[in-house]
C-alpha cells in the first residue's frame, strides 16, 4: 500500500530502498537508511523546541542536504511545512512567518551573500524556536507524529493579483499524489539520479522533487544556485539521468558534448521551440513539459511517447486525477482531488479560486484539442514568469507607488533569453528620475526577480473609457 503521509514516506523509503543513495549534496552522502535517521533527529530536535502536530515550522535556505532533512523532519514531527523564497527581503519573509503564525525557523545565515536571520531580527518576526544551517551533530531520534492523510503538510505562499501573498494549503495525500503522478510520467526509479535545480521552496521542487525521489527510490542531487557551467559539471561528475530546467540550460548542454547520462528531461516556464524539442529528444531520450501552479502543483504533463511538436506547443494532458476544461472566457479550470484544500485564514479568497463545483480558477487562458492536450495562450491577470517565478505586476506597481516623484506606473513581462521574461516598467514621473532610481528602489523592496530589468517613461499611461490602463496597447508598442 502507499504511504500516505510523508512521515509514512520517509519510513517506506529506509525499508524499501535501504543503502541505496538517497541525496548526494558535495561531500554529504546519505543512503535512504542514513535520510530516515536524519529526519528523525531533526524531528526530534523540533519536538524538544515545543513542535506539535499542526504547528508550523518556516524554511528558508538554499537547496542543501539541510533543506531536505529540514522538511522532511518537520512533517515526521507533525509539523506543517511553510518554504520561505531565499529572494524575498526582510518584511516579505516577516509576513509570511507572522500570517502563517510559524512557531519553528530554519534558515540560513549565509547564502548570495545575505544573512537572513539578522535581517530578520532587524524587522521583528524571527519565531521562539530557531535552527540555523551549519554542521548538525544532533543523536535523539523520534517516533513519527499521529497524522492523518487529510492533514495540512505544507503551506506555500503565492502572490495574489493584489499583491497580497496568499497561502495555499495541501494535505499529505495530495502532495505525495501529484509527486507519484509526476513521477509515473517520468518513469522514475531507483536507478534515477536526479539533479534539483528548482529551488526546494517552490512547489516543484518539493513536490516534483524531494517527494519524487522519496517515492521512488531515485538519488536526489541538490544544486544550491544556477548556474549552467555546475550543472554541467554536475551532470558529468553524478552521472545524472533527470534533470528538469528552463530551455536555456537544454540549449547549453547541447552545444557540447558529454552529458550523456541523461535521459528525461523536463522543461516549462518558457516556450520551447520544435527544433530544441527534436535535438533534445534525439540526444537525451524523454523530453517532458507540464503545466501547474501552486494550487494544483502539477495537472497537465506530457507523455514519454508525444512528438516535438506536442512537447514544443502543448502542456500536455490531464495528470494526478485531475479534470480540466476552458471556461466561455477562455479561462483555464481545474477540478480533482489534489486541488488545494484553500488559502490560509481566506475564505473569501478561497471561494473565489475554487466554485461551487469544485472548478479551481487558474487565471490562465488556454485550449484543449481534441486528445484533450492544453495549450497555454494567455494571462488572464496578466502576471509573468521571470525566471520560474511568478511575477505579479500588481505587487511591483504597489512599490513603484512608493518611489518619490512617480504619478503612476503600469508593469509587464517582455521575452528575454535567459529568464523566459522580465520586467518592463512603464513610469510617470512628477520630476526627473533616472532608470537607476527607479531599479534600485525596486530593489529595497520586492524579491529581486520582481525587480523590472527595463524602465520607460511615458508622459502618460493608455487608458481606456473607463480609466483602465491598457497594457495590451503597451505590450503591441513593445513588440
Amino acid at each position: 500500500m502507499a504511504p500516505e503521509t510523508i512521515a509514512a514516506a520517509v519510513d517506506a523509503a529506509a525499508d524499501r530502498f535501504g543503502d541505496h543513495a538517497a541525496l548526494v549534496d558535495g561531500e554529504v552522502r546519505l543512503s535512504y537508511r542514513d535520510l530516515r535517521t536524519w529526519v528523525r533527529r531533526l524531528a526530534a530536535v523540533f519536538v524538544a523546541g515545543g513542535i506539535r502536530p499542526g504547528d508550523r515550522v518556516a524554511i528558508c535556505a538554499p537547496n542543501t542536504w539541510h533543506w531536505v532533512v529540514a522538511a522532511l523532519g518537520a512533517s515526521y514531527a507533525g509539523g506543517v511545512l511553510v518554504p520561505l523564497n531565499t529572494r524575498f527581503t526582510a518584511a516579505e519573509m516577516q509576513d509570511v512567518i507572522e500570517r502563517s503564525e510559524a512557531a519553528a525557523l530554519v534558515v540560513a545565515t549565509d547564502f548570495l551573500g545575505r544573512n537572513r536571520l539578522a535581517e530578520l531580527s532587524e524587522v521583528g518576526g524571527v519565531p521562539e524556536l530557531v535552527l540555523t544551517t551549519g554542521d548538525w551533530t544532533f543523536t535523539d531520534e523520534v517516533d513519527a507524529a499521529p497524522v492523518r492523510p487529510d492533514d495540512i503538510s505544507d503551506i506555500l505562499f503565492t502572490s495574489g493579483t493584489t499583491g497580497r501573498s496568499k497561502g495555499a494549503m495541501s494535505a499529505h495525500r495530495q502532495a505525495l499524489a501529484v509527486a507519484a503522478a509526476w513521477a509515473d510520467c517520468g518513469n522514475v526509479g531507483p536507478d534515477d539520479r536526479y539533479l534539483i535545480i528548482n529551488p526546494f521552496f517552490h512547489s516543484f521542487g518539493y513536490k516534483a522533487g524531494i517527494l519524487v525521489c522519496l517515492l521512488t527510490g531515485a538519488t536526489l542531487v541538490p544544486q544550491a544556485v544556477f548556474d549552467v557551467a555546475r550543472t554541467r559539471e554536475l551532470v558529468e561528475q553524478e552521472r545524472i539521468t533527470v534533470l528538469p530546467g528552463p530551455p536555456t540550460i537544454y540549449q547549453s548542454l547541447l552545444s557540447e558534448p558529454g552529458c550523456d547520462s541523461l535521459r528525461l528531461a523536463v522543461t516549462g516556464a518558457a516556450p520551447v521551440p520544435v527544433t530544441l524539442a527534436e535535438r533534445m529528444q534525439k540526444r537525451f531520450g524523454t523530453v517532458l513539459t507540464a503545466y501547474g501552479l501552486t494550487e494544483a502543483v502539477v495537472a497537465t504533463m506530457c507523455r514519454p511517447d508525444d512528438s516535438a511538436e506536442t512537447v514544443s506547443h502543448t502542456s500536455g494532458r490531464a495528470t494526478a486525477g485531475f479534470e480540466v476544461k476552458i471556461a466561455d472566457t477562455g479561462e483555464i479550470l481545474l477540478r480533482g482531488p489534489n486541488v488545494m484544500v484553500g488559502y490560509l485564514n481566506d475564505a473569501a479568497a478561497t471561494e473565489e479560486a475554487i466554485d461551487a463545483d469544485g472548478w479551481l480558477h487558474t487565471g490562465d487562458v488556454g485550449t484543449l484539442d481534441d486528445r484533450g492536450y492544453l495549450t497555454i495562450t494567455d494571462r488572464l491577470k496578466d502576471m509573468y514568469v521571470c525566471g520560474g517565478f511568478n511575477v505579479y505586476p500588481a505587487e511591483v506597481e504597489q512599490a513603484l507607488a512608493r518611489l518619490d516623484g512617480v504619478t503612476e506606473s503600469a508593469v509587464i513581462g517582455v521575452p528575454d533569453d535567459r529568464l523566459g521574461e522580465v520586467g518592463l516598467a512603464f513610469v510617470v514621473t512628477a520630476k526627473p528620475l533616472s532608470t537607476e532610481d527607479v531599479i534600485e528602489h525596486c530593489r529595497a523592496l520586492v524579491a529581486n526577480y520582481k525587480v523590472p530589468r527595463h524602465v520607460a517613461f511615458l508622459a502618460a499611461l493608455p487608458r481606456n473609457a473607463s480609466g483602465k490602463v491598457l497594457k495590451r496597447q503597451l505590450r503591441e508598442e513593445v513588440r
